[in-house]
């Protein structure tokens, strides 16, 4: 029997936020392999997914399929590399065409997306993502903000300081019912989606409950150089 559930990991950035560097973040060593490799690896341990599917840019198809090959040996013939689409939620949205065009789409499918660069994703956290989507048709994961949120719009002056108790910094993953969210996602106006930062926003301008998942501190999300030094002194701490 089918699963029905699949492992989503978006690796479309560029890193030019990494500084010069010539290839996106998700490729850069992390260790002795990289950041990527790092992530599919969570992804493969849990035997709840039917495939993972990595989206990346046109031109490093290749490069991913030749790593994945280099540093991965089991369960290769369920990972599948291709093209994301031109922002975060068009790549979303690209793999649930392709769950639908190889395998079938139902109200039930199940997607778990994460970002590449997050490669310090737990056991627990996925699972917990499975899990709370069976029974809400969304969640997302995130941790307690630590620090006061000041909101400013228009960058020179606070225009509010939420209440700290209340807020939460987002991490991955976030997951979906694949069909409802691709269904909600075609509904929204152009200006709608010009707003979008992620894919649970999707679900909250339609007024549809997203389910908070606890994840972790060491949950980063490798962006900046700093992010790099801090990952390395987690990964030596985590072995």
């Amino acid at each position: 029997m089918s699963k029905n559930i699949f492992g989503v990991i978006l690796a479309g950035g560029n890193g030019s936020r990494m500084g010069n560097v010539e290839k996106p973040k998700q490729f850069m060593e992390l260790g002795d392999k990289p950041i990527l490799i790092h992530t599919i690896e969570k992804f493969i341990l849990n035997n709840s997914f039917e495939c993972i599917i990595v989206l990346v840019p046109h031109q490093w198809i290749k490069h991913t399929q030749d790593i994945i090959s280099k540093y991965i040996t089991i369960k290769t013939d369920s990972i599948f590399v291709i093209e994301g689409g031109s922002s975060r939620n068009e790549t979303i949205m690209q793999s649930i065409k392709f769950i639908e065009e190889k395998y079938s789409l139902d109200d039930d499918t199940i997607i778990v997306t994460h970002d590449s660069v997050r490669p310090f994703v737990t056991h627990r956290i996925i699972e917990e993502n499975i899990s709370y989507t069976k029974l809400n048709d969304a969640c997302d994961t995130v941790i307690p903000a630590t620090d006061t949120i000041v909101e400013s719009c228009d960058g020179e002056i606070i225009s509010s300081i939420p209440n700290r108790s209340s807020m939460y910094q987002g991490q991955t993953p976030q997951s979906f019912k694949a069909k409802k969210l691709r269904k909600l996602y075609l509904s929204l106006t152009e200006q709608e989606k010009s707003i979008l930062t992620d894919a649970c926003k999707i679900m909250v301008l339609k007024g549809e409950r997203v389910h908070l998942v606890s994840g972790e501190v060491y949950n980063i999300k490798i962006t900046y150089p700093y992010d790099l030094t801090m990952a390395r002194a987690i990964l030596e701490e985590f072995h």
